[in-house]
């Protein structure tokens, strides 16, 4: 998450639930097959300490899932050595939902917290939705560059538009597993926002609405500003600000437990969206 100074306001009017145990479905049709924790944690402990080593990082794991071949693509980034990393999810539709994370990080510390919880993140939701046919086609988006002015999604972006893909909903995660799952309310499309809450109440699991305002910026911003809806999900409050960007952006100070129940809540709204949009 690209920092400057900080403002956080809590919207709780979207605040649902409690944790509920594993579940593989939100509701009539809504079906997916969630991994297990211990892969999400293998998978998290799975970080690489320098910028020239994320990607690579990140493409192992998708090769995991058997994400391969022309399933999994790069997307040359103007003055980046490191590419954005596709994953796709093919549809029945030509219409395309994307799912995405930064995965370069400020090196003062270890880059996990901002932002390897989003990125690592991705393979496991491409390999939980990828369990049945799905309406629309899911794109699973390894930005490089957001550190340095979103400059990856900005790319991403341009090139949507220049080959004129349907894109009709982003979600963007950044900074996971600091608490409970949150959404940057006043920086989402409401209709994404309402479903998230609908994932929510079905999951029995706890979402809340946290305004973060001022703090700069994140990867969903690119696709807002050429109108396409997005949401961003993440888990600041005003005690953990202070982790990113410093020596305490380390594996232990994400919560294990909230990380997989925003994992598991983030995998069934990707099911409802497939449903949901038209």
């Amino acid at each position: 998450m690209v920092l400057r100074f900080v403002l956080i306001v809590p919207f709780v009017g979207i605040a649902v639930a409690q944790p509920s145990p594993s579940a593989g479905n939100a509701g009539p049709g809504i079906q997916f097959s969630a991994v297990p924790e211990t892969v999400v944690e293998q998978r998290l402990g799975a970080y690489a300490l320098k910028n020239s080593q994320r990607e690579p990082a990140l493409r192992r794991i998708f090769e995991e899932t058997n994400c391969t071949g022309d399933k999994l693509t790069e997307q040359p980034v103007s003055g980046l050595k490191a590419p954005n990393l596709i994953c796709t999810l093919p549809g029945q539709a030509e219409s395309e939902i994307v799912v995405g994370a930064h995965f370069d990080l400020i090196e003062a510390g270890h880059g996990v917290v901002d932002n390897w919880t989003g990125a690592s993140l991705l393979p496991s939701l491409y390999q939980g939705i990828a369990v049945l046919p799905r309406r629309h086609t899911f794109k699973f988006v390894g930005f490089s560059g957001e550190e340095k002015g979103l400059i990856g999604s900005k790319a991403y972006v341009r090139e949507v538009r220049r080959t004129h893909q349907s894109v009709i909903a982003m979600v963007n995660m950044d900074t996971l597993g600091l608490s409970d799952t949150e959404v940057w309310v006043s920086h989402a499309d409401p209709k994404l926002v309402a479903l998230m809450k609908a994932a929510a109440t079905a999951m029995n699991l706890p979402i809340w609405g946290m305004n973060v305002e001022k703090i700069g910026s994140t990867d969903s911003e690119s696709f807002r500003t050429k109108k396409i809806p997005a949401i961003t999900i993440h888990s600041l409050t005003a005690e953990t600000v202070p982790i990113l960007h410093s020596y305490r952006d380390r594996i232990e100070a994400v919560r294990l437990d909230k990380y997989y129940e925003t994992y598991r809540l983030v995998l069934a709204y990707l099911a409802l969206l497939d449903v949901s949009l038209d």
